[in-house]
């Protein structure tokens, strides 16, 4: 004879009133609401129609509580949101000197996961997106050859980014094809109900919003009196280059700047860029003159031939020589010129170069790891928390 009323034994079974089994299922279901109404009008847009829409028409759906939600272009950075990410990167730095600091940030995102998607080669990149979240706390998981993924078998590449998405947070994706970054958080925002952010770590010859971020930082920690008013002289290949552009689009929040370009006449900077930069009535000149333009810089940007993207060896054609940084040229740049480069470097800047203070690219290079840390504590609305902790305290 039993000792259990049947409604005893449902509950002994299951854990739970099986008559409730279902509501606290829906409940479970559906207890991160991430998909964001207001995205609503995207649902039944196409990638064709959606991918031909200007930039700004877009970034509503990558727009969550009039928050940055997922990081795929440098439009979507207006000078506030620049200004407010500076200086929680420079709060980041300040905290995580003491052992109270830094357990205290380790501790901001200690619950959340990452998984870092990079099927072009990287090591700044990766590494910087990699310890920006191990600062935060954050776990991080990876895919740096999609050959080992389903994709391998066939899978199609949207349901592969679908099935990364289940198991993480936050998404960082590097990849060689043109628009696929971008392609994927809208399918995630309009064709899922589990969206998570996503970072574009690099996109093509598109865009690199966190590496124009970067630099950024780089030129108002460094800069006397900032970015505004400030000549910036970018030398290279500005055609295939994705960091020129990226910066070059976030120009327009800084007041009274001057672009230089200095580039062979086969990897001048693109029409679309040039187009922007009348558009909001940025100031620039093109040149393939580079002793010339460098004297009057303020900040210098090298970059180096982008080869990986030729299709029938074309750079091999080119005399980039003329356009090498050397030691003979930190003899007529301004005192306060600085040297910058988003690596990798090849020729393109002598080695002897990097023993003058101007040359800042080593700086620039781990500024990364700050700026990207305060990007991640912004999208995940925990920038206030790390602004409001009193160091010492």
């Amino acid at each position: 004879m039993s000792h259990f009323s049947k409604k005893e034994k449902i509950i002994e079974n299951y854990g739970i009133d099986k008559g409730k089994r279902s509501n606290q299922f829906k409940s479970r279901l559906y207890s991160e609401p991430r998909w964001d109404p207001s995205w609503k009008k995207f649902r039944d847009m196409e990638w064709e129609t959606f991918s031909k829409l200007e930039v700004a028409e877009k970034i509503p759906l990558f727009t969550k509580n009039n928050r940055l939600y997922d990081c795929l272009f440098a439009q979507q950075f207006d000078r506030e949101l620049l200004d407010r990410l500076c200086r929680v990167a420079d709060k980041l730095r300040e905290i995580t000197k003491t052992s109270a600091g830094d357990r205290f940030v380790t501790n901001l995102l200690f619950d959340k996961r990452a998984i870092l998607v990079f099927n072009q080669p990287s090591s700044r990149t990766f590494l910087s997106f990699q310890n920006a979240c191990h600062i935060l706390g954050m776990k991080t998981s990876e895919i740096r050859d999609v050959s080992t993924s389903s994709f391998a078998k066939g899978e199609s590449p949207l349901d592969s980014i679908r099935t990364f998405a289940s198991y993480v947070h936050l998404m960082i994706m590097r990849m060689k094809e043109d628009g696929f970054v971008e392609q994927s958080a809208w399918h995630l925002n309009s064709k899922t109900n589990r969206p998570i952010p996503i970072i574009n770590a690099g996109s093509g010859t598109d865009q690199h919003p966190t590496q124009a971020l970067l630099d950024i930082y780089t030129m108002t920690r460094l800069l006397d009196g900032g970015i505004d008013g400030k000549n910036i002289v970018m030398v290279g290949d500005l055609k295939r280059g994705r960091t020129v552009r990226s910066l070059s689009y976030l120009m327009k929040n800084y007041s009274g700047v001057k672009i230089t370009y200095v580039s062979p006449e086969e990897f001048r900077v693109g029409l679309d860029i040039l187009e922007f930069l009348r558009k909001h009535r940025i100031n620039y000149t093109e040149t393939y003159d580079f002793e010339s333009a460098i004297r009057d810089a303020d900040v210098i940007y090298m970059t180096r031939i982008q080869d990986e993207y030729d299709k029938n060896g074309e750079s091999k054609k080119v005399d980039y020589s003329k356009y090498y940084f050397k030691p003979e040229h930190l003899k007529i740049i301004k005192p306060t010129c600085i040297i910058m480069h988003p690596l990798p470097r090849r020729n393109e800047i002598d080695p002897k170069v990097d023993f003058d203070e101007r040359a800042v690219y080593w700086r620039q290079e781990r500024n990364g790891m700050w700026i990207r840390a305060a990007l991640i504590s912004y999208i995940f609305n925990i920038d206030h928390k790390i602004m409001v902790y009193k160091v010492g305290v």
